[in-house]
């Protein structure tokens, strides 16, 4: 059974002006309405890339977007910033209007799109929920015999009969999260708000999105940047680009395609130094082997770097250092061939070396890795040079046994320790 279908819907908005246009433009529209033609106005737009600079004063937020959710599914919407991804939940919400195409939805929709969505600042927080709750259809019973669930999960009870105008933002978002996922609307609509929140209560709202999709059967639409949340709760995906669909089906697939498109190239997997002839040795470049096919890697890939080195006078005790750091630059793990069967150049020529890091090593985030060449009598031979790095991204093993149960590891070192167990008699 189908929740939702978008048809060929569009969306379309005039650059600086307030309104919706001049009144020679709103004649024109309804002469060509009259005589039965098409808006004149939307033969004309550009596409919605925010980073040039257009020649026309329209814009189309979207274009021709189609697609059927069922019901029970959740479904994730990524883009990058200005893709549309807002802009389509409200046309789903019905907060505004398509310029073409139609909406069909079967049940009735709770959606927050943004902070103190639907809630009037005047009232306590009490009085909005039962307003939210005669909004979506429900009667005063209904809304009653949830309210004290809706209360606790918000964790604002101190707070419920103040007027929301004095909430803190997160407390906000923290009662308008909990009467839209608690009130029985048939289709919930979360855009990014949830970031709002702190770590605790944004894991709590995933495990809750996840208990109404799986366990109630209810549908989700999710938009999100944070691709480990995206990838956990929903089962199918649509990606955005400049307005229109890129790409939609499961949500393995989705976020494949939107790595190799969008987020690569925030990524290196290679580094070629540049060559300098007055050091005795030198990385002459460092290559971490990924995946084929994708640039994704997970917490339970083996992290493999292959190195190649020129030698032009050999130094006695030589070693290589590997650093890693988080993105807020801290070093988070440190490594070299010191004290195993190192790497000791002894004749001049070009030698390559692996260094293997082990499964779970990293916990999911995204990581930084710059390197060097070392030696105990000049302390340095080749430069530790932070701008020559390798980044990438690592993402939770979505068959992990934390993950089943919507646990994300904390920490930066994910290595396992080994136990031991037995009775005391």
């Amino acid at each position: 059974m189908l929740a939702l279908k978008a048809e060929n819907i569009s969306k379309q908005y005039r650059l600086g002006q307030v309104g919706t246009g001049t009144l020679s433009h709103d004649l024109n529209r309804l002469w060509a309405q009259l005589r039965g033609k098409e808006d004149p106005y939307l033969k004309i737009g550009e596409a919605n890339d925010r980073t040039s600079k257009g020649n026309s004063e329209y814009v189309w937020s979207l274009r021709d977007i189609n697609f059927e959710i069922e019901q029970g599914d959740a479904v994730g919407i990524i883009g990058r910033n200005g893709a549309g991804k807002s802009t389509l939940l409200k046309l789903l919400s019905k907060v505004t209007k398509p310029t073409t195409g139609k909406i069909y939805t079967k049940g009735r929709i709770a959606s927050l799109l943004e902070v103190g969505t639907g809630f009037h600042p005047e009232m306590t927080g009490r009085e909005n929920v039962y307003l939210n709750g005669a909004i979506l259809g429900m009667t005063r019973k209904e809304i009653t015999r949830k309210f004290d669930e809706i209360v606790d999960f918000s964790g604002v009870e101190r707070y419920i009969d103040t007027p929301v105008k004095r909430y803190s933002s997160g407390m906000y978002v923290r009662l308008a999260f909990a009467v839209a996922a608690h009130l029985e609307s048939e289709i919930l609509i979360v855009d990014e708000v949830l970031a709002v929140g702190d770590a605790e209560f944004q894991k709590k709202c995933l495990g809750k999105m996840g208990d109404v999709s799986k366990g109630e059967g209810r549908t989700v639409l999710f938009v999100s940047h944070n691709m480990a949340a995206v990838k956990n709760l929903c089962q199918k995906g649509i990606l955005l680009k400049n307005g229109n669909i890129f790409s939609q089906g499961l949500i393995e697939n989705v976020l494949n395609i939107y790595d190799l498109e969008f987020t690569s190239q925030d990524k290196n997997f290679r580094i070629d130094y540049p060559v300098q002839p007055n050091l005795e040795m030198q990385l002459l470049d460092v290559e971490l082997q990924k995946p084929l096919h994708h640039n994704r890697l997970f917490t339970n890939d083996i992290l493999k770097f292959e190195f190649t080195i020129e030698v032009r006078k050999p130094v006695l005790n030589s070693y290589i250092t590997i650093d890693v750091k988080d993105k807020n630059d801290e070093l988070i793990y440190w490594t070299s061939d010191y004290n195993t069967d190192r790497f000791i150049a002894n004749e001049k020529g070009t030698y390559t070396v692996q260094c293997t890091f082990p499964r779970n090593l990293l916990t999911s985030g995204f990581y930084y890795v710059t390197f060097a060449i070392y030696s105990p009598s000049t302390n340095k031979i080749s430069h530790n040079q932070p701008e020559y790095k390798i980044s990438f991204e690592i993402e939770e093993d979505q068959d992990a046994f934390l993950q089943k149960f919507g646990i994300v590891r904390p920490g930066k070192i994910g290595i396992e320790s080994s136990w031991k167990s037995h009775s005391k008699l």
